[in-house]
């Protein structure tokens, strides 16, 4: 009995698109991540890029459970000595709603060179437009 190793003659690309309006941010996060790691298909291997790409739209009107909205806090580090820098979730959605999804997807990925590549298949956008309307995008259907 052989393995099956799909290669990239035999991989089809297909791009989803995905409104995040009235979703909840991690079980949303979870079924995009699950698509770009192409865990949806039968052919999915763990070391290869299987997954597709994925178009979220209406980024600034996704939802969080609880009291998320208020104690929900972003952190980054500038390197420096007291280079701690703590942003709250409703500041971030006011600023950059965009970074929050792509945050929460980024989580979910292997932390590693191939996460790094299935993360460059996200595309997220504040409001509803976005320009990759060439690509023939399919709404994917998700749970959440």
């Amino acid at each position: 009995m052989k393995t099956f190793v799909a290669g990239n003659d035999e991989q089809t690309k297909v791009w989803y698109v995905v409104d995040a309006e009235g979703k909840v941010l991690g079980r949303l996060a979870s079924e995009i991540a699950a698509v770009l790691r192409g865990k949806n298909k039968p052919e999915f291997s763990p070391f290869q890029d299987m997954g597709d790409f994925v178009i979220v739209i209406n980024a600034e009107k996704v939802q969080v459970t609880g009291h998320k909205a208020e104690k929900k806090l972003y952190r980054r580090h500038s390197g420096y000595p007291g280079g701690l820098k703590e942003v709250t979730y409703n500041k971030m959605m006011q600023t950059h709603p965009t970074r929050i999804i792509e945050s929460a997807v980024r989580g979910m990925l292997p932390k590693n060179a191939l996460g790094r590549q299935l993360f460059r298949k996200l595309k997220v956008y504040a409001g509803a437009d976005h320009p990759h309307q060439a690509q023939q995008p399919v709404e994917l259907k998700t749970e959440a």
